[in-house]
């Protein structure tokens, strides 16, 4: 992805952690997308690819090539009961080939339900033991389910490959045990919303260097864009806010937040 010559722009360069570009959403303006994010000072997004049936992280890894941006594929909770040993042998395929940086998103989502639980959970475990033994690190998304989460990471050994807790929305203890389990924890548009106190609160007290910011595009644009499709340039408004909850410089979280997403996912 060509970037800004940093001895002429003074903005901090961004990475978006986490994003979908990949899908539909973005079929009519995907350059454009990228594009904007460029102008916007992002250096990199974290394309994250679905295994649903339908092709979504084919797109996915076709979206991260023709970019040149980095690519992560997983089961999501909410297509476990889809997953099978046939997915599971094509993401190790795609690490034995260099296509994937970590497996994502995985983990569970006990709000929604569109898998049975137990399901999900299965397909979270077994994907955690493929990571390992790919010695990647994984993408976790985990909604209302945050004692089973924490179960899983530590039964199935996580640390030893680490990773993220994507898109942040748990409690004080989800924090601290996955920070002591080795994990980064990201934070999306939400910590923008107006009642996101709590949120904002958990932010200020995750160490410096173990930082990420997303956007998750299409899906939670922050305000100003509220209600509009969420896409990577908006990554800067979390950025902002993270930095005014921390008392940082945007730079100095900028700085952070990339050389951890580097280190997190061996780039």
């Amino acid at each position: 992805m060509p970037t800004a010559n940093p001895s002429t722009d003074p903005r901090p360069f961004l990475i978006d952690s986490h994003s979908h570009i990949g899908d539909a959403d973005f079929d009519a303006d995907r350059e454009a997308v990228v594009a904007r994010a460029r102008e916007a000072g992002v250096e990199t997004i974290l394309v994250v690819g679905v295994m649903d049936g339908r092709g979504s992280h084919t797109r996915a890894l076709d979206s991260a090539q023709q970019f040149g941006l980095p690519c992560a594929v997983g089961v999501h909770p909410h297509e476990a009961r889809l997953g099978s040993e046939a997915d599971f042998q094509e993401l190790a395929d795609l690490a034995v080939g260099r296509r994937i940086v970590a497996v994502g998103e995985i983990g569970l989502d006990f709000h929604y339900d569109h898998s049975p639980r137990d399901v999900q959970s299965q397909v979270f475990a077994r994907q955690i033991r493929l990571a390992r033994e790919l010695r990647l690190p994984i993408i976790v998304h985990t909604r209302e389910a945050d004692p089973e989460t924490l179960a899983i990471l530590q039964a199935e050994h996580a640390g030893e490959v680490g990773g993220v807790i994507h898109c942040f929305i748990g409690g004080p203890e989800l924090a601290q045990r996955t920070l002591e389990l080795g994990f980064h924890i990201s934070f999306s548009g939400i910590l923008t919303f107006p009642r996101a106190e709590g949120l904002r609160a958990i932010a200020r007290e995750v160490p410096l260097d173990r930082l990420l910011i997303e956007t998750d595009a299409p899906y939670l644009a922050p305000p100003p864009h509220r209600g509009r499709r969420n896409e990577p340039a908006f990554v800067r408004r979390v950025a902002e806010t993270l930095a005014q909850c921390r008392g940082c410089s945007v730079a100095e979280l900028a700085q952070a937040t990339a050389d951890n997403f580097r280190r997190c996912f061996g780039l």
